[in-house]
């Protein structure tokens, strides 16, 4: 293969120059497959093998870490993070959070796997050095291209393959729905009553070698595709969510007393009488947080944040705490709640409901009249709540004016519409500093699919982040950062919401991508600059497009047991301290906040303080939770999208002409992506699918695809009309045919079932 005039080769072709004879072949294939193994060969179109590069290669140390594969890249491609924190900062200082891991250097990791991998640089050669060579339609310097190759596996990860059946005499196949997955496993074993392209569920079991495919064993039948409730439970097989609590955690909810004791009532600040009340989404059950506010004659302000206290009924080290802890957090779904707690706790004994008695960790915060943080107190409490709102009814009751107020027929409606009406007027002055101190405004409108009994999709609902929402979030900050301040100060070890500084190159696309649709931009690494761009973009038709890009261009939030600071919230201390009942985070932080205060002695910590991780026990704790947030955001996406997707379908079939209003937010040679001004979903027009008089043909310089027939181009920023054209379910992506005068006629959604 080293001399000049080789051609690349397959394995018989090989054996066959080489004079393997057969007795020698299966020698022939192991060093083969080990000479790939080990990045010496590359083997590409045909099966037929080549040298890895006629670059010089460079190996550098290796590193363990987690391998993620590309969603839509069939294998082609993933990325490599690593464990140990130093290396994880040496890669950011790098500009590289994520190394880049050829599809041909993977072997056998399966996305999320453990793996060890050895950092490879392929050095140009000399002539090319310090030349430039084409890359797009940019012009690149010749450089060493840093990427890693696995080198073994160090743990699996993914146990459960989700995917359609199919078998072939005894030849048995699952095809996975996931694309991060290798396209097919064989099942070594399956369920007789299986039937040809049913979703089932197979425990994996192995895999070899890169050139054999890996193995499984069916373990469940979820039923054709078209059945109520397989396309989630799909989802949940798929991201290994759980679906039942063990025996034993149940047994322990069920021991715990509906009634709340005299003893405990008398050992907590009660707030029974005080006008406390909840606001939460309409289809809740989980009642986590509660507010009262108190503005004084002087001016001054008393926030008092009343929390579910989780931590009384959740003991460290019980069945309930260990389980809570591996799931880590309540998971919402299209059509369910995979809810971290019982239902006992989650939507009986810890849930804030109106009308009876519940225990709560408290923050009392005090603001002097121009809204600025004074003072902050923490206790054990007891309340009853006087209200429960949905977002809509406190908006609604919120924008009355003062003659409606007073119209209202029920004095106590009256009264708490005048606390809502306060209440906001210190939320407007948290939010107004919260901004003036750098915070960014990434919250937008939110549409989610409505279902019907059966859990088909039958309609959406648009949900506006109005002053409701603010009002709670504001509050909730506030909290949180009074409690993270309190423990970082204490010093105690706890759990911190951090979010670092973003990678200056992402923020500069996605700069280029506000830019295409006319907005001027400065120096978004300077925030003031970023928060006058998205102050710019709110309300316009690429609003939730354009945020959603700079969401992608941040790093993601996490969990840390050092307050290193939130760069979205611009806070120097966060952490997450209301919500207990759906986050492990939270009932850690309670903890450890009670813990402090019983060392001090406060006469508001009536009860002995309950054990606490250290600090590197927090750091495992943190890289747990942080990592199942994670999957649950992903398995969240997913089911709404694939809602999103049936609900789209029912509309075309219900009316074949249906037309949406989309505007282009990105544009590439295989096509642009489009979203739906108002159900802000995302699909792409494909340059096929274009209309064929029109001519269209993708003009690199300007980024846009141009009509030769003297049609207005397609280009960041249109605005347009199509319609659904093609679906596919199992890897939710969506096709839109744009419509002009000289468009296909319309056609039923075409389905793909692969």
């Amino acid at each position: 293969m080293l001399k000049p005039e080789y051609e690349p080769l397959n394995k018989a072709e090989l054996a066959k120059v080489l004079r393997i004879g057969s007795h020698e072949r299966s020698a022939f294939r192991d060093a083969l497959t080990e000479l790939e193994a080990t990045g010496e060969l590359n083997r590409g179109k045909k099966s037929r093998y080549r040298l890895a590069s006629r670059h010089k290669r460079a190996r550098i140390e290796s590193f363990t870490g987690t391998i993620l594969f590309s969603r839509d890249r069939k294998r082609q491609s993933a990325f490599f993070i690593p464990d140990d924190p130093q290396a994880h900062a040496a890669f950011r200082a790098m500009d590289r959070p994520r190394i880049f891991v050829p599809g041909r250097e993977a072997g056998t990791a399966l996305d999320g796997d453990k793996v060890e991998v050895q950092l490879v640089k392929d050095e140009p050669p000399a002539w090319h050095r310090n030349s430039t060579r084409a890359k797009g339609n940019r012009e690149v310097e010749g450089r060493a291209e840093l990427h890693a190759r696995v080198i073994h596996v160090v743990e699996r990860t993914r146990t459960r393959i989700v995917g359609r059946f199919y078998s072939k005499g005894s030849r048995a196949t699952v095809v996975p729905e996931d694309g991060r997955l290798p396209t097919s496993f064989r099942l070594t074993s399956f369920l007789p009553e299986a039937n040809q392209g049913d979703i089932v569920v197979a425990e994996f079991s192995g895999w070899d070698s890169p050139h054999n495919m890996p193995t499984a064993a069916m373990i469940e039948i979820l039923g054709r595709e078209t059945d109520p409730g397989v396309d989630i439970l799909a989802v949940i097989h798929r991201y290994g969510l759980p679906l039942e609590f063990p025996d034993s955690v149940l047994r322990e909810a069920e021991a715990i007393p509906e009634t709340i004791s005299e003893e405990e009532i008398a050992r907590r600040e009660d707030w029974r009488e005080r006008e406390v009340f909840t606001i939460d989404p309409e289809d809740a059950r989980d009642f986590d947080d509660a507010i009262c506010v108190t503005e004084r004659p002087e001016g001054t302000w008393e926030l008092a944040v009343h929390i579910a206290d989780v931590s009384h009924y959740v003991r460290a080290g019980s069945a309930l705490d260990r389980e809570a802890r591996k799931r880590g957090n309540s998971v919402y779904l299209a059509d369910r709640v995979l809810p971290m707690l019982p239902e006992k706790l989650s939507n009986g004994v810890c849930s804030l409901k109106p009308g009876v008695e519940r225990l709560t960790h408290a923050a009392i915060l005090e603001f002097d009249a121009k809204g600025k943080f004074t003072a902050a107190r923490f206790v054990s409490a007891v309340i009853r709540s006087h209200r429960r709102y949905s977002y809509e009814e406190a908006y609604r009751f919120m924008k009355l004016d003062e003659a409606a107020v007073a119209a209202l027929p029920d004095e106590k409606e009256r009264g708490l519409t005048l606390h809502l009406k306060r209440a906001w007027r210190l939320a407007a002055m948290l939010r107004e500093k919260r901004f003036a101190n750098g915070a960014l405004d990434l919250e937008f409108a939110e549409v989610k699919v409505v279902l019907n009994e059966e859990g088909r999709a039958v309609g959406v609902k648009r949900s506006e982040y109005d002053e409701s929402h603010q009002l709670i979030e504001e509050f909730m900050l506030a909290a949180n950062e009074a409690v993270a301040y309190e423990t970082k100060n204490a010093p105690a070890p706890s759990l911190y919401r951090v979010h670092e500084d973003p990678d200056l190159g992402k923020l500069q696309e996605f700069a280029e991508q506000a830019r295409a649709f006319g907005h001027s931009v400065g120096d978004v690494s300077h925030r003031p600059e970023l928060q006058k761009l998205l102050k710019n973009v709110r309300g316009k038709l690429e609003e939730h497009s354009l945020k959603i890009a700079l969401l992608k261009s941040l790093r993601r939030a996490e969990y840390s047991p050092e307050s290193i600071g939130h760069y979205g919230l611009s806070k120097v201390n966060y952490t997450h301290f209301t919500s207990p009942i759906r986050r492990y985070a939270d009932l850690i932080v309670h903890r450890a906040l009670r813990r402090i205060l019983s060392r001090r002695q406060a006469p508001t910590a009536p009860e002995a303080a309950d054990w606490t991780p250290s600090v590197p026990e927090m750091a495992a704790i943190a890289e747990h939770i942080s990592k199942t947030e994670r999957v649950a955001a992903e398995a969240e996406v997913d089911t709404q999208r694939l809602k999103m997707i049936e609900y789209l379908e029912h509309l075309c079939d219900s009316d074949e002409e249906t037309v949406f209003e989309a505007t282009v937010f990105d544009v590439m040679p295989v096509g642009a992506l489009a979203e739906l001004d108002q159900l802000m979903v995302k699909g792409m027009i494909r340059k096929d699918d274009l209309p064929p008089r029109e001519e269209y043909f993708f003009d690199r310089g300007r980024n846009e695809f141009r009509s030769r027939a003297g049609s207005a181009p397609l280009a960041v920023g249109t605005r347009l009309k199509v319609r659904l054209y093609r679906v596919n379910k199992s890897r939710g992506f969506i096709d839109f045919v744009p419509l002009s005068e000289n468009s296909r006629p319309g056609k039923k959604p075409r389905i793909q079932e692969e």
